[in-house]
């Protein structure tokens, strides 16, 4: 069911967007040769612990899944698109592309955004990936508004990847977020304009276009959480906390 966020929540949901975005400026600033995913996760509970919030991935269960998610970021690596655990051997290489996606629950309303970081100096294609795959966001963030459909979303998402040549992940999509790590609407990065759910104001979506160099066919992981692509090839991934208005959207996670 999709809800409505009050006056009152949509304030804490602001602050809890501060909070994420002064975060992650330091999270970004610490991605370098040599450092490992673990040692940004620990840094991560820690900012947001010292302040009395909450990090909302850390044990949460995925709807039937029968696996908590144990820790407090996502840390995806070049060909791991989503969801993967800050393992303690995942250390940082130059050329990489990093994603840290993170949630943030601040006075019980939830923020959920991501970024996709090149570690020191990558090649051109991973350059042009990163930049299609903000200027994704961006251009549907434009369409969060009431009156719009989560079709005219998807739609600009589908079309600024595939007239870059890249392609969208298959069965990945942005969501609901507030009260919840996922919520109703659901919100594809693909469709047509008018098609999709109807955006009202008060409504809360993160919108997240992920992008892949290949084919956009995904597999899991191992170790029951790692999306990955099936050829092997890079992905990307944006994200950012939007509340809907009747004028101009809110995007509270905006660094």
């Amino acid at each position: 069911m999709v809800t409505i966020k009050t006056k009152e929540e949509i304030e804490l949901l602001k602050e809890a967007g501060k909070r994420q975005a002064l975060y992650f400026k330091e999270l970004k600033a610490n991605v370098c040769p040599g450092v490992s995913a673990d040692f940004l996760d620990k840094l991560a509970f820690k900012l947001i612990t010292e302040r009395g919030d909450k990090p909302a991935f850390l044990n949460y269960k995925p709807g039937k899944s029968s696996k908590s998610y144990p820790n407090t970021l996502c840390i995806s690596v070049n060909d791991e698109v989503v969801h993967s655990p800050p393992h303690k051997t995942k250390i940082f290489k130059e050329g990489d592309i990093v994603c840290i996606d993170m949630g943030l629950s601040h006075k019980g309303m939830i923020v959920d955004s991501a970024i996709t970081i090149p570690v020191g100096k990558v090649d051109k294609e991973a350059k042009r990936l990163i930049k299609i795959t903000r200027e994704c966001l961006d251009k549907a963030v434009v369409f969060a508004k009431a009156g719009n459909f989560t079709g005219d979303i998807g739609r600009i998402i589908e079309k600024t990847a595939k007239d870059a040549g890249f392609s969208i992940a298959e069965n990945l999509s942005g969501h609901g977020v507030g009260y919840e790590v996922h919520e109703d609407p659901y919100v594809p990065n693909f469709g047509k304009k008018g098609e999709g759910v109807r955006l009202e104001s008060g409504m809360v979506i993160a919108i997240e276009p992920i992008l892949c160099e290949g084919s956009g066919r995904i597999i899991l992981g191992n170790d029951g959480h790692t999306i990955k692509t099936k050829d092997g090839k890079r992905g990307a991934h944006f994200e950012h906390t939007v509340v809907i208005t009747e004028d101009r959207p809110i995007v509270v996670t905006k660094l």
